[in-house]
């Protein structure tokens, strides 16, 4: 009823236009029709109606109630998205039996009905991803800040490494703008040509974690190189920049002895530029039970870029905790289903072709210079990858628990 009041109050006088329908796939739809997936689901009701009818009774301790509240706003996420699913996909009924049972002579309501099918179609989709978003258990590092580190590729290209990793800096830059968070440098090791040798730089701001994580890894370019000894041979050349993501974790907890550390300090080599120290204020630190190196050179002031490369190293060592309590599961996961490596790279940037391509998803994207900028373009892919590691995760949970 809702969909025909909608299609009634647009019945007026107007420019009609005609939209051309795309389909999208309907992964979502085809995903949420899993049986296993529906079991679960049906699991979350009925898990609402018991966590309901125990609170009702009140005969437990104060902190079994707060327990089972906080269970309850969890559960009732994919509760309350599952009944806009299904209000949705009742209007969508609605609208097709119109359509069927409207004349050919009542063009007007036709083409409102087709507009009004169209517009649901769409919520109904964005709905199930909502959905699916809310049946995968949320990540604890989701809201975490990160230090992102890029580096240039030492095995091939040269000065398109080196350029193409400031390119890529510049883009991570501007996407914190983009989404309004904070972007504090650490450490920025310039190359010859304007290029950039490495960087690292601690990202916070809202969720930065859960839409960055997907970055890490290997990042190929295709390029005429612009500048540099490479530009003289006017032919494509091929490098890499390596992109580290580490969330600040703050709940596992890292001592760190001043017995295991070496601090080295040097002069700043300056950023881009920039003017250059002329003290040895720039701090290098170096954990050897590990191997582990962190360094800052930012500030003016010896004291701050100490506690900052403290920091850094403090990510680092954290991750590698992180990473050895996960190795066993990935190794063991990875000898089920085998390795989705192709040859490491998981994105390539060819500014010939103006195309960007994920190669996890495989995703292209037009207009290379736009999606550099860091805004909408870069935003939608990183979009994608969410989307397509929730459905591979609400997979892989309904699959054990059956």
């Amino acid at each position: 009823m809702a969909a025909l009041i909608r299609i009634l109050l647009r019945l007026s006088p107007r420019v009609h236009t005609v939209r051309v329908l795309r389909s999208n796939g309907h992964k979502s739809e085809d995903l949420l029709k899993n049986e296993a997936v529906q079991r679960h689901i049906k699991r979350v009701m009925d898990e609402q109606k018991a966590l309901s009818s125990r609170l009702e009774s009140g005969q437990m301790t104060e902190s079994d109630r707060r327990d089972l509240n906080l269970r309850l706003v969890e559960v009732m996420k994919v509760v309350k998205a599952f009944e806009r699913t299904q209000l949705a996909l009742g209007e969508l009924a609605e609208i097709q039996t119109l359509i069927h049972n409207t004349g050919a002579e009542d063009q007007q309501m036709l083409l409102l009905l087709r507009e009004e099918h169209e517009e649901l179609s769409r919520r109904i989709e964005k709905q199930n991803k909502e959905l699916i978003e809310t049946l995968v258990p949320a990540d604890n590092l989701d809201s975490s800040s990160v230090i992102l580190e890029v580096a240039a590729g030492r095995t091939t290209g040269g000065d398109i490494c080196q350029q193409f990793t400031r390119e890529m800096f510049d883009m991570y830059q501007g996407f914190a703008s983009y989404k309004h968070w904070d972007f504090e440098l650490f450490n920025y090791t310039p190359a010859d040509y304007g290029g950039l040798h490495h960087a690292a730089v601690r990202i916070s701001g809202g969720s930065v974690y859960r839409w960055l994580r997907f970055e890490g890894g290997t990042h190929r370019v295709q390029r005429i190189p612009e500048v540099g000894l490479s530009s003289r041979m006017q032919r494509i050349h091929t490098g890499t920049t390596t992109v580290v993501v580490l969330p600040q974790l703050s709940h596992v907890d890292i001592n760190i002895a001043a017995k295991d550390l070496r601090i080295d300090t040097f002069r700043s080599r300056g950023a881009g530029g920039q003017s250059v120290n002329t003290t040895d204020s720039a701090v290098r630190v170096v954990h050897l039970p590990t191997g582990t190196v962190a360094e800052c050179q930012q500030s003016r002031s010896q004291l701050q870029n100490r506690n900052t490369a403290l920091r850094l190293l403090r990510a680092r060592l954290s991750q590698s905790i992180m990473g050895r309590q996960r190795a066993q599961t990935h190794a063991t996961r990875r000898q089920q289903v085998g390795t989705r490596s192709q040859s490491e790279r998981i994105r390539t940037y060819n500014f010939s072709q103006d195309r960007v391509t994920d190669h996890r998803i495989g995703s292209v994207t037009r207009d290379i210079k736009e999606f550099m900028r860091g805004g909408e373009a870069l935003e939608e892919v990183l979009r994608l990858l969410q989307e397509n590691h929730e459905r591979e995760a609400l997979l892989k949970l309904v699959q054990n628990i059956s």
